[in-house]
């Protein structure tokens, strides 16, 4: 195969190299735009990782169905862990519910003010991985975040 120059490094890369093994930047990118991958149709990879999150399960689901998005890993990832995490938010959220619904009225409250807290404790962490994603970065949550690393492989179809 022919070799070409990384345009940010200058280091040589293999003719049809995505990205550059020395420093890591996409083939031919030299500026800071190199950051956010451009997919088809405009809407940057991280900007649509990011939006993953937006709306859980349902933001989640419709990334992993739109065509130039579910092609791509890092959107994948964030749309399976926002599925994931949604899913754990909503089962959470039905056992505060069923615990509530036995407790007396003055545990009740008490109960009712703790699930209202790990609701927004829910909230702040999709807005923190709404911020990585956007960073692209690929924050792993524990064991939601190794479930859609595994699910998140390219090649699979969902």
């Amino acid at each position: 195969m022919d070799a070409m120059r990384c345009a940010n490094c200058g280091v040589e890369m293999i003719a049809g190299a995505v990205f550059c093994a020395s420093c890591g930047k996409p083939a031919g990118a030299a500026d800071a735009s190199a950051r956010a991958v451009a997919t088809p149709s405009g809407l940057q990879a991280n900007l649509a990782a990011a939006l993953c999150y937006l709306l859980g399960f349902i933001t989640g689901i419709l990334f992993l169905v739109l065509e130039p998005y579910r092609r791509n890993r890092l959107v994948r990832f964030h749309a399976f862990q926002a599925i994931f995490l949604s899913v754990a938010w909503i089962i959470l959220h039905l056992a505060f519910g069923i615990l509530m619904s036995l407790m007396s009225w003055t545990l009740w409250h008490l109960t009712a003010a703790v699930s209202s807290l790990v609701s927004l404790g829910f909230v702040c962490l999709a807005l923190f991985l709404m911020v990585k994603a956007y960073g692209n970065e690929e924050f792993r949550l524990p064991v939601i975040g190794d479930l859609a690393a595994k699910q998140a492989v390219p090649g699979r179809d969902v």
